[in-house]
């Protein structure tokens, strides 16, 4: 009969010293607070650009009446279109960057947690996202999606 000797526990991982785990911490909310501002302006530009571009072709429409028909009014329209098609990017950028702030704060979360030895489990950290990318389309054709 053979009896095996009882396995020893699995060392603890090494914890990172507090400060370097707070100042990362720091720089990893740093880094979503950037994003976070970087998602307003990307709305407000988006959103400045898009009424522009319907007042503009509020106007072309304005022009057509006038001008009963008119080669030059149907390309402008066509570019205001091909211009409001390719501001459906922001609403990509803003997946990616809601995504990323996720996933930051996932680290951020789990860096404190695990640099204060909660093992116990009660400290609360935001789960990461479980795609890679909310985001898989690298391009717009116009009418492929509408956004606005």
């Amino acid at each position: 009969m053979h009896i095996d000797a009882p396995l020893a526990p699995e060392p603890a991982p090494p914890r990172i010293p507090l400060d370097a785990a707070a100042e990362l911490q720091d720089h990893l909310m740093s880094a979503c607070n950037d994003l976070e501002r970087l998602q307003t302006l990307l709305a407000h530009a988006c959103d400045t650009l898009l009424a522009s571009f319907h007042g503009a072709n509020d106007e072309a429409d304005t022009l057509r009446s006038a001008l009963q028909s008119s080669p030059v009014l149907d390309r402008l329209r066509s570019q205001l279109g091909t211009a409001i098609t390719a501001l459906q990017f922001q609403d990509m950028a803003s997946q990616l960057v809601a995504h990323t702030q996720r996933r930051l704060r996932s680290c951020a979360d789990r860096l404190a947690r695990d640099a204060m030895g909660d093992d116990d489990g009660e400290a609360v950290v935001e789960e990461p996202p479980l795609r890679p990318n909310p985001v898989t389309q690298d391009e717009m054709d116009a009418g492929s999606v509408e956004l606005f």
